[in-house]
């Protein structure tokens, strides 16, 4: 089944770019603001924002140019802007926000952003509770290796590019579409993708059932011919709805696109995609993880639709890097592989930690966490304590609030009540490296080597290059 693809050359897909001098983030190193912040910076507009702590990305922001502050001050913020972006996750209270909404300013969210850049093109829409940043990045590295061309707008950093963010003269936008506050609903996919429907976010939604119904709805706005790719055995799969559709699964014969005849070796996978009129045959795909696999095959799916052919679809495959924090190998040698991954719902962590384990079987490993929001750690503490008793040894991390202030009686100590594991602590951030000093590093199985995860969403990653220095030359 080919989708057209507008094929048109575009100046820009944001019509009035060329009018605008200035825009404002406020929270602007968000993975989804930092990708929107570079497109207006790559169209020439000056481009400023605020965070409330320097990270990683937000330095890499200001290498390319773009000034940040990290104080929440109206004294700082610029007064001739023509547009100000706001991420949901910013309180409502948020001094800056209050002082443009009602002093007269053009203040819109990310995803009103994000809609009228896609108004005009051809959009590649992936949505869903997990596995949706690899998925996006996986179908953009496709259609940008091939050389089919695509605008990308990422949640996660491409390792191919070092970038969540690039532009191109096709008429095509590849969009991460984000459930969170249901921003996905402003997008309207010529190609939609939909991985898992968990529950998530019941901060904002209420109820799984409510969530349910948001994803129904985001597939309804999939226009007229447009093409529908959902994962095989969604709950309520059969009510998500659009004029084509094409299921996808790791292995099930039944499903429209699956994998088979799968090898593992050296932390890499061989398979063959079986589609009902094409075949893909020693697919190699360089990433860990058989949900990768999965992933992989729904990005082929796409990719195949569209009229790329097999020999480049495979090429781009396996020279595909992956992404930034989704099963990254920090140290991998015969005696430690270090991973870190954005896990931070219980069934990511079950997909993280059963590759690891599937890959690496006879390594004892050790899972490190920071859970993410007091709301989450609350409504789904029974599955993270499940799924970390998979590892041998845990240690979670105080949670991390985000946009949250403190519940009463939830922490990192709730999940681990409820652990069956022994061989589990909650340290503080400041405790971890001489945890890692002291006690990892002495312990160390040298003769089979030892799988060491860092997990979470919060800011757990400023800690992995500290603990990849120590752990580097054992």
């Amino acid at each position: 089944m080919n989708v057209q693809a507008n094929t048109v050359l575009m100046n820009t897909p944001f019509r009035g770019i060329e009018k605008m001098n200035e825009v404002y983030f406020i929270g602007i190193g968000g993975i989804g603001m930092s990708a929107i912040a570079r497109f207006f910076h790559a169209g020439g507009v000056k481009v400023s924002g605020y965070d409330k702590t320097p990270t990683v990305l937000t330095k890499e922001l200001e290498v390319s140019g773009i000034k940040v502050h990290y104080e929440e001050n109206v004294e700082l913020v610029p007064k001739n802007v023509d547009l100000v972006v706001y991420t949901p996750a910013i309180p409502a209270e948020h001094k800056e926000l209050v002082y443009y909404q009602t002093n007269g300013y053009k203040v819109v969210k990310r995803s009103d952003v994000l809609q009228i850049i896609s108004q005009s093109s051809f959009n590649i829409c992936i949505a869903g509770t997990h596995g949706k940043t690899t998925i996006t990045t996986m179908v953009a590295h496709l259609l940008r290796d091939s050389g089919f061309g695509c605008n990308a707008f990422l949640g996660g950093i491409a390792v191919n590019y070092g970038t969540n963010f690039w532009s191109s003269e096709r008429n095509v936008c590849v969009i991460e579409a984000d459930e969170y506050d249901r921003s996905f609903l402003k997008l309207s996919p010529d190609v939609a993708i939909i991985t898992a429907m968990d529950a998530d976010h019941l901060d904002i939604y209420g109820t799984a059932e409510a969530m349910e119904e948001a994803f129904i709805d985001f597939s309804k706005r999939v226009k007229l011919e447009g093409l529908l790719v959902r994962q095989f055995g969604l709950k309520r799969g059969k009510e998500l709805n659009a004029d084509r559709h094409l299921t996808y699964s790791l292995q099930n014969e039944s499903a429209d696109v699956y994998a088979a005849n799968i090898r593992m070796m050296n932390g890499s996978y061989e398979f063959d995609v079986m589609m009902k009129d094409n075949k893909l045959e020693n697919v190699r795909l360089n990433m860990g993880g058989m949900h990768n696999v999965e992933n992989a095959v729904a990005a082929i799916t796409v990719a195949s639709s569209l009229g790329i052919e097999n020999d480049k679809i495979k090429a781009a495959i396996e020279n595909f890097r992956g992404v930034k924090r989704r099963f990254e190998y920090v140290i991998r040698n015969e005696r430690l592989v270090f991973i870190d991954d954005y896990a931070h719902h219980p069934e990511e962590l079950r997909a993280l930690i059963n590759g690891a384990k599937t890959l690496f079987k006879q390594k004892k490993c050790t899972v490190i966490f920071q859970p993410h929001l007091y709301s989450r750690t609350r409504d789904l503490a029974e599955g993270f304590a499940q799924v970390l008793d998979l590892a041998d040894e845990v240690i979670l991390l105080p949670v991390y609030p985000a946009r949250e202030l403190p519940i009463e009686g939830v922490s990192s100590e709730m999940v681990l009540e409820k652990m069956k594991n022994e061989h589990k602590r909650v340290l503080k951030k400041e405790e971890l490296t001489s945890w890692v000093q002291q006690d990892y590093v002495r312990t160390l199985n040298k003769e089979f080597g030892e799988v060491l995860i860092t997990a979470g969403a919060g800011d757990i990653d400023m800690l992995v290059e500290p603990m990849k220095n120590e752990l580097k030359d054992l």
